[in-house]
């Protein structure tokens, strides 16, 4: 199979997806595309970017409807024309998921953790927050205690405000011990996160992304358009599963985790495709002043580097293979 087939067969896998989540695509590419050139686009060219996947233009306006009523989105009409573009709010929500999937690994952690106590809550605030925090990749520690490794307190309070929770709600940052009792934690980290199950999407990422990372390195016929849909696939389901990995330090996690080649993947396909994906996203995205500008620098420090890896993407091909 071509790379070009491998591709269609992972969109004929994200069409048959029940719900197909429409919503969450679009913030996908908020996060990866939009957001990098300036966050604002005209609804045109958001439908044009997701119609490869069988998105209608249809789901495309209800999907971005809910958005703004949720506080996602926010939308300016200029004529006849409408344009959309991430609120605060929305922007603070996924900001952080965002930047753990471009970055090549994790602080070494200090052994600190975050603690969230919610009993003191009204029941429908409690639930909302709580929820919220599995966003975050929170794990439950206890009834109404929520726990952390990598969270701060400095950065969970103003989160907490917006939610309308801050008064009501007791966060604690725990002090490091020299000796960490590393057989306990696992055994609390097993009860407050479903490894099992995490472990597990990570497999299904591999196996569904790997076929297109061999066929690049050996028939690779995908046009700028296709490394468009491709990489939109591929941050997009990467980051649901990160959306629920505490990102744990290795000495808590089971032997041969997945999420490392998965991160490794990850990180190869984007560099094989995103310089190409680029140049069709230059002729398609439009705001209302025109085109959307090219990418902010930080843009290019993800995975480590985007430019160098460029130049020599034919011989970086067989890394992840023999990671």
């Amino acid at each position: 199979m071509s790379a070009k087939q491998q591709l269609e067969s992972l969109i004929r896998d994200f069409q048959h997806k029940r719900p197909l989540r429409a919503g969450s695509l679009i913030i996908t590419t908020y996060g990866d595309i939009m957001h990098p050139r300036g966050g604002d686009v005209w609804l045109g060219s958001l439908m044009k970017l997701l119609t490869p996947m069988g998105v209608s233009e249809r789901l495309v306006r209800t999907s971005v409807y809910r958005l703004v009523q949720d506080g996602w989105l926010q939308t300016e009409k200029v004529g006849r024309c409408s344009y959309y573009s991430v609120t605060g709010a929305g922007l603070r929500r996924f900001q952080q998921a965002f930047e753990h999937v471009y970055a090549l690994g994790t602080d070494d952690w200090n052994g600190s953790w975050c603690l969230v106590f919610l009993n003191q809550l009204e029941t429908e605030t409690r639930a909302k927050v709580r929820e919220e925090l599995k966003w975050l990749s929170f794990g439950s520690m206890a009834s109404g205690v929520m726990e952390h490794p990598r969270f701060t307190r400095h950065e969970l309070v103003p989160l907490l405000q917006e939610w309308g929770a801050l008064e009501d709600t007791i966060v604690m940052q725990t002090q490091p011990l020299e000796q960490r009792s590393p057989r306990a934690l696992r055994r609390q980290v097993k009860e407050s996160w479903n490894l099992d199950e995490l472990g597990f999407r990570y497999k299904r990422f591999l196996e569904k992304f790997r076929p297109l990372w061999r066929e690049l390195s050996s028939n690779d016929n995908l046009n700028p358009e296709d490394c468009v849909t491709a990489r939109i696939l591929l941050i997009h389901e990467y980051r649901k599963i990160l959306l629920r990995d505490p990102l744990l330090p290795d000495e808590l996690l089971p032997g041969g985790w997945e999420g490392r080649s998965a991160k490794q993947l990850c990180r190869n396909l984007y560099r094989a495709i995103y310089s190409r994906s680029d140049e069709h996203l230059a002729n398609l995205l439009e705001n209302a002043s025109g085109p959307l500008p090219g990418p902010t620098p930080g843009f290019y420090r993800r995975f480590g580097g985007l430019i160098e890896e460029n130049a020599a993407n034919n011989g970086a091909i067989v890394a992840e293979e023999s990671a």
